[in-house]
């Protein structure tokens, strides 16, 4: 793959007001690229271009949009089309919501995966054929954030790791459906802790980041160095554990199964002891 990161390219990133969705515009931004933001929050939505740096005769585009909804995909694409002249290079399904579920309440499992999957699912099927057809030309990438815990599925809320779940299938399947494809890769970002809007960052709040935490810019040049690898699994670090203790984590978990054990070994009290003497042992 040929620089995606590259002055004159175009990118697409929603929920790209805050967070990791910030940094990543910021980064396009800093290439010389075209950047139109998709986001939700008109307060952090109308200071993009404060944020990033942008004015002096050159600005970051903007657009409200909610993901969920298919008829705002429609307006942003008139958008793309317009000022792109339907080309993206660079297509970033980024935004996403964490609020908490429960059993008895259905609604909250709604509202989770109509960001979080059907945000992904709209984005492909409205832009996936402007992406290949960009990659006719130049070099295009899609990029969809997941979560460690839609791999992991920590305890405690359902909704959220079941929705990150779906994302990591539908990016794995987008990305087998696009082998062929000369110049559009696929990646799928799992970011570790990171200390953004879902944590409370939000820009100009002003909160200290936890020890720990890493910052969304952090990620994103983890993100950039993978891309350039040509990794489709961008599993980030942070401060507390490594890439390769993830590793190690996600195969304890995926042997649940394997060796017919209950799931969810990892947290329940009578296997934590097993699970760390398990991966104290690896190499």
């Amino acid at each position: 793959m040929a620089a995606i990161f590259k002055a004159g390219h175009t990118a697409v990133i929603t929920g790209g007001a805050s967070g990791i969705g910030l940094s990543l515009a910021k980064k396009c931004f800093g290439h010389g690229m075209k950047v139109l933001v998709a986001d939700w929050d008109d307060e952090t939505l109308d200071a993009v271009n404060k944020n990033v740096g942008g004015g002096s005769g050159r600005d970051i585009g903007t657009i409200k949009v909610d993901v969920s909804k298919t008829d705002d995909w429609a307006k942003l694409k008139t958008r793309v089309d317009k000022d792109f002249s339907g080309q993206i290079n660079l297509l970033a399904l980024n935004a996403g919501i964490g609020p908490s579920s429960s059993w008895d309440d259905a609604q909250s499992f709604q509202k989770i995966m109509d960001v979080n999957l059907f945000g992904v699912v709209n984005g492909i099927s409205t832009f996936l054929n402007t992406v290949k057809s960009t990659a006719t030309s130049s070099p295009a990438s899609i990029i969809i954030t997941g979560s460690k815990q839609g791999i992991t599925n920590p305890p405690g809320n359902p909704a959220y790791n079941a929705s990150k779940a779906a994302v990591k299938s539908i990016a794995e399947h987008l990305s087998y459906d696009l082998r062929n494809e000369k110049q559009l890769s696929v990646h799928l970002l799992v970011p570790g802790w990171t200390f953004t809007g879902l944590s409370g960052n939000r820009p100009g709040a002003g909160k200290q980041k936890p020890d720990g935490a890493w910052w969304p810019d952090q990620v994103v040049e983890y993100l950039e160095k993978k891309m350039d690898d040509g990794q489709f699994w961008v599993l980030c670090p942070d401060d507390q554990v490594t890439e390769d203790l993830d590793r190690k984590r996600m195969l304890w978990g995926a042997s649940d199964a394997i060796e017919g054990r209950p799931p969810l070994t990892r947290w329940r009290d009578e296997w934590k002891g097993k699970h760390q003497e398990w991966v104290d042992k690896q190499k």
